[in-house]
């Protein structure tokens, strides 16, 4: 345990008043060699006030401003300069954290032990609300789950803690709450794409790393509690909507997409509804505004073609970790469970036989 490791930590506007103390405290008592962890806060809507709460709450931590909010480019920012200073792993995680001391111990051993591997996930847990939970922790996420409409999902949600033995692979992603990789596998894939701004950039990072030819795996022993909100992320929903369609632009060959193209519309026409019913036209007009750009298909053809230089692989050797079905824990919608799904799911199956 004698290599140098940035973690990257972002802040968001009033997000370190809310979350960064136990955080920080549950950094301060990792097991792994105290001086060779360096923390990066990338300050990312910054302000005077802002900066000085950072730096006097985490001093030994390097803070560093942005002003526009780009969560895909803070992560860059605070990689790169963890890079610059030395550090041979580099972990990006969310401040509304809180790790056990064997947390990054085990997150660095899991690549250790794994060469073929360019990235390790902990296993991430819900923040323990009552003391019931304490002793028995529901999960957060295993390891996330990629619909092939561009949808991203997790695995496990909210189900007891359960013992997972050695390193398996992870068929989707890794959560962008938690993950470990190093600077060689960073600069291969180019980083975060910043067109992303934020969501689904997790997706696109794992998914070049695969394409690149490395495995994601999970390190269950290093373990990490989550307080998370689906509410929060429904904010933001203009960033997960344009961003699933970015994504399969971005990485889908023609024929795959052209073969999705009626179940995209499909969907979309009942998300145009949705959007309606829920007061959320705004938001599907933007989406909408943004694909009908040109510099938009430029980004996506600038995309493509450095996705297609990095690839050792071909997409559709990715198919078979692709799902059929749309399973949000969160989302109880009984028309989506017992018909949309299953026609959702018959439709790429008979998409896998044509590609």
């Amino acid at each position: 345990m004698n290599k140098l490791v940035g973690i990257i930590l972002v802040n968001y506007k009033d997000y370190a008043v809310q979350y960064l103390l136990p955080c920080r405290d549950s950094l301060r008592i990792q097991k792994y060699p105290l001086d060779k962890i360096k923390v990066y806060i990338i300050d990312n809507d910054s302000s005077p006030q802002s900066f000085l709460y950072l730096s006097e709450n985490y001093p030994e931590a390097k803070i560093l401003k942005r002003n526009d909010g780009n969560y895909c480019a803070a992560n860059n920012l605070g990689f790169q300069e963890a890079i610059k200073d030395g550090c041979e792993y580099l972990v990006t995680a969310n401040m509304d954290t809180e790790m056990t001391p064997d947390w990054l111990m085990e997150l660095v051993f899991a690549l250790e032990n794994n060469p073929e591997a360019g990235i390790a996930q902990s296993k991430i847990l819900l923040y323990p609300k009552t003391e019931e939970a304490k002793i028995h922790p529901k999960i957060n996420t295993l390891g996330n789950r990629f619909h092939f409409l561009g949808f991203g999902f997790t695995s496990k949600y909210n189900l007891d803690d359960q013992t997972v033995v050695g390193y398996p692979e992870i068929k989707g992603y890794a959560s962008g709450c938690c993950f470990v990789t190093k600077p060689v596998i960073f600069q291969e894939i180019g980083g975060w794409n910043e067109n992303y701004y934020m969501y689904h950039d997790d997706i696109e990072f794992s998914l070049k790393a695969k394409l690149a030819g490395h495995k994601v795996i999970l390190a269950p022993k290093s373990v990490i509690f989550h307080k998370y909100e689906f509410s929060r992320s429904v904010r933001m929903l203009y960033y997960m909507e344009r961003n699933r369609y970015l994504l399969v632009a971005s990485f889908y060959p023609i024929r795959l997409l052209l073969f999705l193209l009626p179940a995209f519309i499909i969907m979309g026409t009942g998300l145009f509804f949705f959007a309606l019913f829920k007061g959320w036209i705004k938001t599907w007009l933007q989406t909408l505004a943004y694909f009908l750009k040109p510099t938009s298909w430029r980004e996506i053809k600038k995309s493509r073609q450095e996705i297609k230089k990095i690839s050792k692989l071909k997409f559709t050797d990715l198919a078979g970790e692709i799902e059929g079905k749309v399973d949000f824990p969160e989302i109880d919608n009984p028309l989506l469970r017992y018909v949309g799904n299953n026609l959702l799911d018959f439709y790429w199956r008979q998409a896998k036989k044509i590609i």
